[in-house]
């Protein structure tokens, strides 16, 4: 028969040069607008003065405060352009919303003799039409400088008094106590604020005279009514088409997956199930990895439920006083931890997986020891740092010791290099001892090359090596290199060749099938992965083009990985019908669990998030947490949990224990239930921060009495918190009693 060009579009080797194609275009492309991104970011200026020459700033000024800002990491108090944490301010939206009322009185004194309260609404509309006009005619954000006027200028100076107020003395209505930062820095900060409301409010050079087109740095982000800005018909235009975009390619997927990918197997193209009657020595040493991740693992649990408490009532104290556990330092330690356990137990996974494919075992298995001691420093060292950085106790030696202040990427310089010296270890460790497997089974081939673009991708959010980058920008277009890329692209790489590989070793689905879906898992990937960064980049200072590409290429690949376990669950259950038990089930619930859980967290709320049109409302509001929660813990954490399942299972095998899953479901399926439970309230807060951003302005969103209104949500949240924290310790001691505390099995 003749094949068509979709017979080998989807033929193996179609696939796999399909892959090769769209990931180098889509790298290039990427690189391509990476070379070009100083002609679109906003400038700093070199000096902002006002109209009667006094100089309010410098660019050293806000190079400055941007290091303080890192220092004290307030970017896990508050946000900056919509980056960062919930608690605090915005402060970005603060010192526009308040140059706006400033001038908004400025200018009625001066016109009508009238503060804004007492205008009328004749005289109001003249007094807005005045307030634009300073905003976004008399002021222009240029490298050679920035000129205020003097209203501005007094505004801003108002704007300082707060800030300083608020930084130094502390805010404890938004759980910020306060009495780190001293007055000095705190001036320096607010320069740094200064020019980030400058990059929301002024126009971008090329679009001030065009009529209805109109657009500020940040791509008229946030809704500021004082001002009449607002989100654009061309937000509405783009969400409209990834809606259809995304819709049409949906129905295509599964068509081309049930047509072509998942035929039945034979029984004899299956491979059996792998059989582990002794460990090699390596592999014995990775037993002590499991109690680490799992005990990191449930401290990342137990501070997620302490933050949820603070968010629920920040003026009281829960356990500890927030003078010594202040909301940033622990959310810091939450998110870092999370990276760390799940890094970890994926190291795990890459040091197991090695030997069994190779054949043989490392010529140095005592490797995995230095690697262990090495991560063991990282992790301790970093946590320490986070602390102490942020507290104010390294004010020499922040950057390289204590923590960078980028929300996510928040290690000090120094474990920064450790922890990239670690991933680069493990990979030369894997790619040492497979490297000649690896040229026959693709499978293996992707989990190595994945790993490899899993250390590899961490520089660049390290650059410059020695220094933080001045514009915040050009900084957070690299942050989001890292953590997108990482999360969006490279760990979905490992994910599929993982999750492909343990298919098949478990019997579950043959080499074939597998390999198949593995690329056009790829595929997708690449398709949509790599320019999906662009939905970081719609608000913070990059031009409008970013907002038609992140828009389109969104959150289509989980799909066909939750298509594969569907095939493996119906192969299980049909071995199960015939009596054949599956040595490795735990493992496999936690793979299928990944799979799952990233199709609802990666694709259903990524794309209750990802619209232009939602986004610009809904940026820097709860309604990201139910998509960041659920991704992260199902597509990564699980299976990091799957691996530490997985070496502790095929250590009982070697030594011939008991092996009882109950405790294992029940872990499992607390935190399952827990996270889509979670989902829920953080739903209908982020809605109502929606809401109030689209009708009142993103400025009042970020008030917490704005919340009063969900305060029984909020509440709520212990449900799901407790019942994650409790399956936690569940896995945490289920692991540890069946690795070290194992019974023979009798004959």
């Amino acid at each position: 028969m003749k094949q068509t060009l979709l017979d080998k579009f989807m033929s193996k080797k179609g696939l796999y040069t399909s892959f090769w194609f769209i990931a180098i275009f889509m790298v290039v492309i990427l690189i391509y607008f990476t070379a070009n991104l100083q002609k679109e970011v906003p400038p700093i200026a070199k000096t902002v003065k006002s109209q009667s020459g006094e100089v309010l700033y410098t660019y050293d000024d806000v190079a400055e405060g941007k290091g303080y800002f890192q220092e004290f990491d307030l970017m896990d108090w508050g946000t900056l352009l919509g980056m960062g944490a919930y608690m605090g301010p915005d402060f970005t939206t603060n010192f526009f919303h308040d140059r706006a009322e400033f001038l908004y009185d400025y200018y009625g004194k001066e016109m009508f003799g009238k503060t804004k309260k007492e205008l009328t609404p004749e005289q109001l509309g003249a007094v807005k039409a005045r307030v634009k006009q300073d905003f976004h005619q008399q002021t222009k954000l240029l490298e050679s400088g920035v000129t205020y006027t003097d209203a501005s200028a007094l505004a801003y100076h108002n704007n300082v008094k707060k800030l300083t107020k608020m930084l130094v003395e502390g805010d404890p209505e938004r759980a910020f106590p306060g009495g780190v930062i001293r007055t000095n820095e705190a001036i320096k900060i607010a320069a740094f604020v200064d020019w980030s409301q400058m990059v929301a409010s002024s126009l971008r050079p090329g679009t001030e005279g065009i009529v209805g087109e109109q657009r500020t740095w940040s791509n008229n982000w946030p809704h500021e009514p004082l001002v009449d800005q607002d989100s654009s018909y061309n937000n509405d235009i783009v969400s409209l088409w990834e809606f259809l975009f995304l819709w049409t390619l949906t129905i295509l997927v599964i068509f081309l997956s049930y047509e072509y990918l998942f035929k039945k197997d034979r029984k004899e193209d299956l491979a059996p199930a792998l059989k582990v009657t002794k460990l090699f020595k390596s592999q014995k040493k990775l037993l002590k990895y499991i109690p680490i991740v799992s005990l990191l693992f449930v401290v990342q649990m137990f501070l997620g439920a302490y933050l949820a408490h603070l968010y629920a009532d920040p003026t009281q104290n829960f356990i500890f006083s927030q003078h010594i556990l202040p909301f940033n330092v622990l959310r810091s330690m939450h998110t870092q931890i999370a990276i760390l356990w799940v890094a970890v137990g994926w190291l795990v996974g890459g040091l197991l997986i090695a030997p069994w494919v190779a054949g043989k075992d490392h010529k140095y298995p005592w490797l995995v020891d230095v690697l262990w001691i090495a991560l063991l420093v990282v992790a301790v060292g970093s946590i320490i740092g986070l602390y102490m950085g942020a507290t104010g106790q390294m004010r020499d030696t922040w950057f390289w010791l204590g923590n960078e202040g980028r929300e996510l990427l928040n290690l000090g310089r120094v474990w920064d290099i450790g922890l990239l010296v670690g991933l680069v270890f493990w990979f030369l460790l894997i790619v040492s001892l497979i490297r000649k497997s690896a040229t026959n089974n693709p499978l293996v081939g992707t989990i190595i090359w994945s790993a490899f673009g899993i250390a590899t991708l961490y520089i660049a959010g390290m650059m410059p090596i020695n220094k933080i980058i001045p514009n915040f920008t050009v900084d957070d277009y690299y942050r989001w290199w890292v953590i997108h890329l990482w999360v969006e692209l490279t760990f979905e790489l490992f994910a599929a060749g993982v999750i492909a590989f343990m298919t098949v070793s478990l019997g579950l689905i043959s080499q074939k099938t597998a390999e198949r879906v593995m690329f056009f898992e790829l595929f997708l990937i690449m398709m949509s992965g790599t320019l999906g960064v662009g939905h970081h980049y719609f608000w913070q200072g990059l031009d409008e083009y970013w907002i038609a590409i992140g828009g389109i290429f969104s959150a289509l690949e989980p799909l066909p990985l939750a298509l594969m376990i569907v095939e493996a669950w119906k192969n299980k259950r049909d071995q199960m019908a015939e009596g054949n038990k599956n040595d490795f089930s735990t493992p496999f619930m936690w793979i299928a669990g990944s799979a799952v859980l990233n199709w609802i967290g990666a694709g259903f709320f990524g794309m209750v998030i990802n619209t232009p049109t939602i986004s610009y409302y809904a940026h820097g509001t709860y309604l990201i947490m139910p998509h960041a929660h659920t991704a992260l813990l199902g597509a990564f954490g699980y299976i990091s949990i799957a691996f530490l399942y997985m070496t502790s299972r095929a250590n009982a095998m070697a030594n011939g224990w008991v092996w009882n899953d109950k405790w294992s479901k029940i872990g499992f399926w607390l935190l399952t239930i827990g996270v889509l439970i979670f989902a829920i309230p953080t739903l209908v807060i982020g809605l109502e921060q929606t809401k109030i951003a689209a009708e009142m302005g993103y400025y009042y969103t970020r008030i917490h009495s704005a919340l009063d209104v969900v305060k029984g949500w909020m509440w709520f949240r212990i449900l799901p918190d407790s019942m994650m924290l409790l399956g936690g310790i569940t896995i945490f001691v289920d692991l540890f009693v069946k690795t070290y505390m194992g019974k023979k099995a009798v004959n």
